[in-house]
């Protein structure tokens, strides 16, 4: 698709307001898109990834409850898109033990929703759907790709699991063009600050700066690949350029225990993580999963993606972030 025909292009960002979402928007707006998003409450909702990003005035946003099916109808037959990007629902796996059927219902039955408004409405929307690693569980010292089998061990990845086989049924028995990305962890300083990511970090520029208060954490023998979010809004953008619509792992191919995380984020700030770390049995999930790992060789091959950020870069650019946010608060 070159430039002419992107000029044409609207985009349906559905979550627009968390990170991936305000990523995504830059990315298409830069493409030369008109981008819509959504949010469940667009009047109240504080865009603060949009705002940080300075393009809040550039995207028109509306109010979409994925789990109401004749809103998501609504907003698809108003605004006509020529692509959604599902991006809405739960993103906490610890969240989704307290509120389980939040968790299935905003993002299984919202996926869902987006599929049947996209068949009734019989217009050439291509669908991507934003999957995850938490459906392969435990991986083990396996790197998993797209023919890894699922065994999930969250409400969360029950859910993703759900909606990533409603996208595959749907593909094959209706001709839509839907996709999954199932995407590994990818961070970046528009994370929450409940994100273990985000804790660490800044805890550790705190610590730095004088509050000697520890950061209690969890398991830290916990193992994931952990990337760069605004890479992965890339792969997303990439898989609806395809001639046909398939799923694929999105991740770096590195995968590193939580503690070297912990480690070399203090490292940044000149401190030695044993003497400010407490763990704390409270914060174990139910079933936490120890190691995940993936193969994203075929998205290298098909999508011509890869990861431009490893591990490292990342820690580096949250690192940067913090500190260069926290000087602009001074002034």
């Amino acid at each position: 698709m070159d430039g002419d025909q992107r000029a044409g292009c609207r985009a349906l960002i559905c979550g627009v307001s968390g990170q991936d979402g305000a990523y995504l928007a830059r990315l298409l707006l830069n493409q030369g898109y008109e981008v819509v998003g959504t949010s469940r409450d667009a009047s109240s909702t504080l865009m603060r990834g949009l705002i940080s990003l300075g393009i809040e005035d550039r995207i028109q946003c509306v109010s979409m409850a994925p789990n109401d099916f004749r809103s998501v109808l609504q907003v698809v037959l108003r605004f006509e898109p020529t692509e959604i990007y599902n991006l809405a629902g739960q993103t906490s796996v610890g969240l989704s033990f307290e509120q389980p059927v939040e968790a299935i219902e905003s993002i299984a039955l919202g996926t869902l929703n987006l599929l049947e408004a996209i068949r009734i409405a019989k217009r050439p929307i291509r669908l991507y759907n934003a999957g995850s690693s938490e459906c392969f569980g435990d991986t083990g010292t396996t790197a998993a790709n797209e023919r890894t089998p699922f065994l999930p061990r969250s409400p969360y990845a029950v859910a993703k699991v759900t909606a990533h086989h409603l996208i595959a049924n749907y593909r094959e028995a209706y001709g839509l063009f839907a996709c999954t990305g199932i995407l590994f962890n990818h961070e970046s300083p528009l994370r929450p600050k409940r994100f273990v990511t985000q804790k660490i970090v800044h805890a550790a520029h705190r610590i730095a700066n004088g509050n000697k208060a520890p950061l209690r954490l969890g398991n830290l023998d916990i193992h994931r690949d952990w990337g760069w979010a605004p890479d992965y809004v890339e792969a997303m953008w990439r898989q609806l350029r395809q001639n046909e619509p398939s799923d694929y792992v999105i991740a770096t191919g590195r995968t590193v225990s939580l503690e070297y995380f912990v480690e070399q984020t203090f490292k940044h700030f000149s401190l030695d993580w044993r003497r400010h770390v407490e763990q704390d049995p409270g914060l174990i999930r139910p079933t936490d999963i120890r190691h995940g790992a993936a193969d994203p060789s075929r998205a290298q091959r098909d999508l011509s993606w890869r990861a431009h950020h490893d591990v490292d870069a990342v820690i580096l650019e949250m690192c940067r972030a913090v500190a260069a946010n926290a000087d602009n608060d001074l002034h």
